[in-house]
């Protein structure tokens, strides 16, 4: 069986950064499980998994176009502490999410002062182009209901 649109694939992969440096792997818990065609992992890395096969292992580099996107200095804000009421603290590093238009937006706390907090919408690996090391473990065709849901149940997959 070929992987190819309303497939479900089992990948193993170690995630490495321009440095070498390993961002993710699945070796440590198991193969990801995706439902191919559907949107739910990078388009580079679903357009590279198209027509291979089990047992298939092969090592690509991803650019950022088409990983999480280029980074959008406009995505950088300021916002007044006062929207955080609640949160006791807030550091660097912190991430949040908002509503946007587009749907729930991570933001990463880049700084804080006295009145603002410095706020990054951008995606952590935007601008950085990603290569991964992949082996292809298991092919079957997807269930109605996982395609209904548009993604994976059980076994390295999303569980109700």
């Amino acid at each position: 069986m070929r992987i190819a649109t309303q497939k479900v694939v089992h990948i193993h992969y170690t995630l490495t950064n321009d440095e070498g440096e390993v961002l993710d792997s699945s070796r440590d818990h198991g193969p990801l499980a995706y439902l191919h065609g559907a949107g739910n992992i990078i388009p580079g890395l679903e357009n590279a998994l198209t027509d291979r096969v089990v047992g298939d292992s092969f090592k690509i580099t991803i650019a950022p176009e088409d990983a999480y996107g280029l980074r959008d200095d406009d995505l950088v804000q300021s916002v007044p502490k006062s929207a955080f009421q609640g949160v006791d603290e807030i550091l660097p590093g912190m991430q949040f999410q908002a509503q946007s238009p587009e749907g729930l937006q991570l933001l990463t706390v880049l700084g804080v002062d006295e009145d603002e907090v410095i706020l990054d919408g951008n995606h952590p690996m935007a601008g950085i182009a990603l290569t991964f090391d992949v082996e292809i473990t298991d092919i079957r065709d997807a269930t109605a209901e996982e395609l209904d849901h548009g993604h994976v149940h059980g076994g390295g997959g999303h569980h109700h």
